[in-house]
């Protein structure tokens, strides 16, 4: 307000600073100070769980289910009628476990009691986690709710990674057309409903065409200048124009018209993090992000995995593939493996999966058990180049043995992968194209 009262500005832009600006929107149209672009009280529509809640179901607009919860026994109600696995964010939050995916009873009240006081003041909100669904990025910037250019882009991991901590694939490769267009129109709908003026991001789950909203940020997303980039078309400089009152039509851009593929992956400084653990979810642990470009997505993707600090690997690599789902989502990977000629190294339970299905893997100790070849004196003794590990499930063994070989992994400077879809591409990616064989191309050749 001291700024304001010095410079008398014409008006005050809140879009693209991230969440803060965004929380501040209704502060300072309480003060009066004129905000340009979207009105403050759109803001605090989208920003607003209750309010965006009401206006979805008032359009018809799909949401994952959730309810705001004052006691654990609601809580307990609630999750019997959706079942597990359910994602919990506490509004009272005690050293950053800001929010968890919980698969059993015993997982949820361990979480509730460590991370949150439930009660009328701080209460809990409980959401169903969809289990395999894509999550899509809808970027865009309109005019008086009329969208003017926009971007679809996709995960590569599954949802339940942290935007920030995921692998981002623009032109969306791997979507329904019937998704694209539904998405368009559901993003459509909100942007009028919200008379949204400049940017903003919404993000989507979509599973076997069914597609519901997550969230929507009346703001730039960290998205917002990798597809620019991709696309040429600078998304900022529309919209300051727009929220500056200029007059813009709607652009006609068509992804189509792309013949090359960008990838931003995120970079992790686990190293420098000493005890933390190297694992992702829905709270961010990535402390930067680097776009790529390539003629295909396996070009693009590997350049993005080796600008963030992966070495493509030449000799063993350690598997490690959790649950049943994991070891089933690892096959095809770890024969495509075998076939180039890497020797897999794997835990008991993996290396006994893969050699039942005709991939040869040579069975390594949990961190915890005594006699033959123990997983970290592998990793010490440097002979795995890359370590692929799916975290199973949350007992304490798991979690023990789990997180000692990802830390091991960190510290000894050897390339990690915690997710089977971004494992399974990058595999795909390195076999199908030697790195020497990628182009160094300029941004401006694309």
């Amino acid at each position: 307000m001291d700024i304001i009262d010095l410079e008398q500005p014409r008006g005050v832009i809140v879009s693209v600073g991230g969440q803060i600006p965004n929380n501040l929107a209704m502060k300072l149209y309480r003060r009066h100070v004129p905000v340009l672009g979207t009105s403050p009280i759109s803001i605090d529509r989208a920003e607003n769980r209750h309010k965006f809640s009401a206006m979805l179901d008032s359009l018809g607009i799909d949401q994952p289910r959730w309810k705001e919860l004052t006691t654990e026994a609601d809580i307990d109600q609630f999750v019997q009628e959706v079942g597990f696995p359910v994602l919990i964010r506490p509004s009272y939050v005690l050293s950053g476990a800001a929010m968890n995916v919980c698969y059993d009873h015993e997982q949820m009240h361990r979480f509730l009691g460590q991370a949150a006081k439930v009660s009328k003041e701080f209460p809990v909100v409980v959401s169903v986690f969809m289990q395999n669904a894509k999550e899509i990025e809808f970027d865009a910037v309109a005019r008086n709710g009329k969208i003017i250019e926009y971007a679809i882009s996709e995960h590569v991991e599954f949802a339940g990674v942290h935007s920030g901590d995921a692998t981002l694939v623009f032109p969306a490769q791997k979507i329904y057309m019937a998704t694209a267009r539904r998405i368009k129109r559901i993003s459509a709908r909100i942007a009028k409903e919200l008379n949204i003026s400049g940017p903003f991001n919404i993000q989507y789950l979509a599973k076997d065409n069914d597609v519901k909203v997550i969230e929507c940020n009346l703001r730039a997303s960290r998205s917002f200048p990798f597809v620019s980039k991709v696309l040429k078309k600078n998304f900022i400089e529309t919209a300051t124009r727009i929220m500056l009152g200029e007059q813009i039509e709607p652009v006609d851009t068509s992804t189509f018209d792309i013949d090359y593929v960008g990838v931003k992956a995120s970079q992790f400084s686990f190293s420098r993090l000493h005890k933390a653990d190297p694992v992702l979810g829905v709270d961010m642990s990535s402390t930067g992000e680097v776009g790529c470009l390539g003629r295909d997505f396996e070009e693009a993707l590997l350049n993005a995995m080796i600008s963030v600090g992966h070495h493509v690997p030449q000799g063993a690599v350690l598997v490690s593939s959790g649950d049943v789902r994991g070891k089933v989502d690892m096959l095809e990977a770890c024969r495509m493996l075998h076939d180039g000629g890497y020797k897999i190294y794997a835990t008991a339970g993996t290396a006994r999966f893969l050699n039942d299905n005709d991939v040869e893997a040579t069975p390594v100790c949990w961190p915890d058990e005594e006699g033959g070849d123990n997983v970290l004196d592998l990793i010490t003794g440097h002979k795995v180049d890359l370590v692929i590990n799916i975290p199973k499930n949350h007992t304490k063994r798991e979690l023990t043995n789990g997180y000692r070989i990802r830390r091991w992994t960190v510290d000894h400077n050897i390339p990690l992968l915690t997710n089977a879809r971004l494992a399974v591409a990058y595999v795909k990616a390195f076999l199908s194209k030697p790195v020497t064989d990628i182009a160094i191309t300029p941004w401006q050749e694309y």
